[in-house]
């Protein structure tokens, strides 16, 4: 009998089957992909250069406070908002987007990444978006894609942490085994946030990870440094 495969399927939740959209951000959301990520740390560099982050526990913390308070959740906030809106507002959002950087550096970061985004996604899939900040271009192709928003939003968020936790194990140092045991104990706060931002506006946009925003300023002057941000 040949009915096997039609009662498995119908066991298995929809969540859990390979889509399009998966292999589509996975390809979005990559390390290859040439928006540049690996050469930003957010601020990072100066928090590990002034003894804040040490240890993987310390590190896990930190991108904690971003996740559900600072830079990560605006990101994936102001994606949220340019994916539920119409092509005429996404320029406002990439306004607002740009306007709630907290220094000059995580603006350079935004702009730097959304316009090389903007273009390979061009090339690649001939879709044209101007030049967006990077969790706006994020946000306005996976509406255009017809990808799912909060799968989009856990990859997007997924992507943030790895590319810091790659930076924090050149420079803390870090071990490759704690960098992947940091980003398993987070992948629950990036679905979670993902799940909560369904629906978002420019209303909901906040940040009080205060001390991230500083280190990020900090990172203009500082010395001798790896990162651009």
């Amino acid at each position: 009998m040949a009915t096997g495969a039609p009662m498995r399927m119908n066991m298995v939740p929809l969540r859990m089957i390979m889509t399009t959209d998966i292999l589509t951000l996975s390809q979005l959301l990559s390390p290859s992909f040439p928006v540049g990520a690996f050469a930003y740390s957010h601020g990072l560099e100066t928090a590990i250069s002034e003894g804040q982050i040490v240890s993987a526990p310390s590190l896990q913390s930190w991108l904690t406070d971003l996740l559900e308070h600072g830079g990560a959740q605006s990101d994936a906030l102001v994606l949220n908002a340019a994916f539920g809106s119409a092509e005429d507002a996404v320029q406002n959002i990439d306004t607002h987007a740009r306007a709630f950087a907290a220094s000059a550096e995580r603006l350079r970061e935004t702009d730097l990444q959304g316009a090389a985004f903007c273009e390979t996604v061009q090339t690649v899939w001939g879709i044209e978006l101007g030049r967006l900040c990077y969790p706006v271009a994020v946000g306005r192709v996976a509406a255009i894609l017809a990808l799912e928003s909060e799968l989009t939003t856990a990859m997007y968020l997924q992507s943030f942490i790895a590319n810091l936790t790659a930076a924090a194990m050149r420079l803390v140092p870090l071990g490759q085994v704690d960098g992947q045991k940091t980003q398993l104990a987070l992948q629950q706060h990036c679905t979670e946030i993902a799940k909560q931002l369904q629906g978002a506006t420019l209303d909901d946009l906040h940040n009080s990870a205060w001390m991230s925003d500083i280190t990020s300023m900090r990172h203009e002057t500082q010395y001798s440094r790896v990162f651009r941000t």
